[in-house]
């Protein structure tokens, strides 16, 4: 993105400035004007009422209502996690061109909504990965050695040493669970401990966790090995109660627990029936399924849990960090200045917005349908662009692939501007293809991985009047929209598998929408992706899954 400023006496002039490149005449007042709603750093702030045509105002405490007052006159909104952008609020801002989030998380910003607006929604991902890693070492530590315990018996006037006998780190095994930034730091100081380290990512390479100096695993043997466990995966869908009951029934006796990442990855009920019967010697969190901390939780109970309220980015220098980041972001974006941590949209001009535009989508749409369908890591991505997409430059809709297929599984951590560069921290090679010919679409986009369980290829197009179609799998041709919920088989092609498949759903209660149907010979392999309208039963596909001729069942949400 390019735009032009020029100084005219008080004012200065806008020029094809923001996502939408709409133009703003010149005023003698102050051009832009930035609204604080919530506690951040003063030196954030300071760099942008240091930027010529900047007025900042601060307005903590608002409620949803004063918010949607005040809001029509700004054109940036600055938050932490306190104030909730909601969709009313952003349809309110009328001159908003940008909101910033000094932090990683935007769980309280409708980002849909201000997407659909042409809002750059922007956060500050690496300001607090230290402070989150050093938390997340302190608490592992405390859990050993039972450091806040022994702290709170000598307070209590007592001298007991022998209830506090911890376990040294050193030749202990820690497995690592989500290798992104914090996880990454996390296992370097624990080399510098050591212990030996275990690494599960599904986009962590043989040769990155080489370079690193950990052990590539897979969960279970993660889960089943370590003496330590650390989270540090983004709370999803597929992530959520990670660690639960059978997770818990495979770990070794005594193993200790840390989460500092996000609560929910841990099925607490689960957690505290392993501490009562021993199972898990300690545990230190950080972050909880329902913050603040209920007074009667289960886990108050048990002497062996360290507990903290959400401190893991709570140092100094990670709040000026992050104010710092989001600040200048959010002047890059105000001054027409290529900005890096957009989370919801990449900077792309009016000429190149109207070819590619469509394909953004479809982009990010067959890369969370790759995240969902395969199984184990991915160790290398190739993108095909067909047709008269190979004329233009499309590392636009690779960013976007990127983003569908490690956000799945990353989620906030990953934005349509990072994704690269993630992807290749994780060891993941990307690779473009362009074929300016094109057998049968005027445009296709096609995406072969692969992965622990072999190559697999999706091809998409764009339909006129109709939008994003699934158009091959696997070299199985089907038609089908990359959206909503969707039930994938791959199945024998043998007379009633279908009806069985919709007998199962239709006695859950479940509706199909639609259903598209791929095969190569008869009686052979077959693909089925069946369109439904509510989510389906963890049993229900179970027992799909258990049925003769059956060989894989995905549920997705795309």
């Amino acid at each position: 993105m390019s735009g032009e400023l020029s100084g005219r006496g008080e004012g200065w002039a806008w020029d094809e400035i923001g996502p939408n490149r709409q133009m703003r005449e010149w005023r003698d007042v102050a051009a832009w004007k930035v609204l604080v709603t919530d506690d951040i750093s003063p030196a954030g702030l300071s760099k942008l009422e240091a930027v010529p045509g900047v007025s900042v105002e601060v307005q903590l405490g608002l409620s949803e209502d004063q918010l949607v007052q005040v809001i029509p006159d700004y054109d940036a909104l600055l938050v932490r996690s306190q104030t909730k952008v909601t969709a009313r609020v952003i349809d309110a801002a009328r001159r908003l061109r940008v909101i910033g989030r000094a932090g990683v998380g935007v769980d309280n910003i409708d980002v849909p909504a201000a997407t659909r607006r042409g809002i750059v929604v922007l956060n500050a991902p690496d300001g607090n990965t230290i402070a989150a890693a050093e938390h997340t070492f302190a608490m592992l530590i405390s859990s050993s050695r039972f450091i806040p315990q022994a702290d709170a018996s000598i307070r209590q006037g007592r001298w007991d040493r022998k209830s506090f006998v911890g376990v040294e780190l050193r030749g202990k095994t820690l497995a690592v669970l989500g290798m992104g930034r914090i996880g990454t730091e996390v296992a370097k100081r624990a080399l510098a401990f050591g212990m030996r380290v275990l690494g599960y990512d599904p986009f962590l390479t043989e040769a990155r966790a080489n370079e690193l100096g950990v052990r590539r695993v897979s969960l279970e043997e993660a889960i089943e090995a370590a003496d330590f466990i650390t989270v540090h995966t983004p709370l999803t869908k597929e992530t959520r109660h990670m660690l639960s009951h059978d997770a818990f029934a495979r770990m070794k006796e005594g193993v200790r627990i840390i989460n500092c990442a996000r609560g929910g990855i841990i099925d607490e009920e689960a957690l505290c029936e392993a501490l009562a019967s021993g199972k898990v010697a300690s545990a230190a969190l950080d972050v909880f399924e329902e913050e603040p901390l209920r007074p009667d939780h289960p886990l108050l109970r048990f002497p062996n849990v360290v507990l903290t309220p959400h401190l893991g980015a709570s140092t100094v220098e990670a709040q000026v960090n992050v104010a710092i980041d989001v600040a200048e972001e959010v002047a890059r974006v105000l001054l027409g200045e290529p900005f890096r941590n957009a989370v919801n949209m990449p900077s792309l001009s009016q000429e190149q917005k109207a070819v590619l535009e469509p394909y953004l989508r479809l982009g990010e749409q067959l890369g969370v349908f790759v995240a969902q369908w395969l199984s184990g890591s991915v160790r290398d991505v190739e993108i095909t662009y067909g047709g008269q997409l190979a004329e233009q430059d499309v590392s636009f809709i690779t960013r976007t692939v990127l983003k569908g297929l490690l956000g799945y599984r990353h989620g906030d951590e990953v934005n349509y501007v990072n994704a690269p560069l993630l992807a290749d921290q994780a060891g993941l090679s990307v690779r473009e293809v362009k074929q300016p010919r094109s057998r049968v679409f005027t445009n296709l986009v096609s995406i072969t991985v692969h992965s622990d369980d072999g190559e697999h290829r999706v091809a998409g197009t764009l339909y006129n009047g109709f939008g994003p179609r699934i158009v091959e799998i696997d070299g199985y041709a089907v038609d089908a929209p990359p959206e909503g919920r969707i039930l994938f088989t791959r199945h024998l092609d043998q007379p009633g598998m279908i009806g069985r498949i919709g007998t199962w759903l239709g006695d859950a209660g479940i509706n199909i929408a639609g259903m598209q149907v791929g095969r190569r010979e008869t009686g052979g392999e077959a693909i089925m992706l069946l369109s439904v309208d509510r989510k389906v039963p963890e049993d229900v596909i179970e027992r799909i899954a258990a049925m003769p001729g059956i060989f894989a069942v995905r549920a997705m949400e795309l």
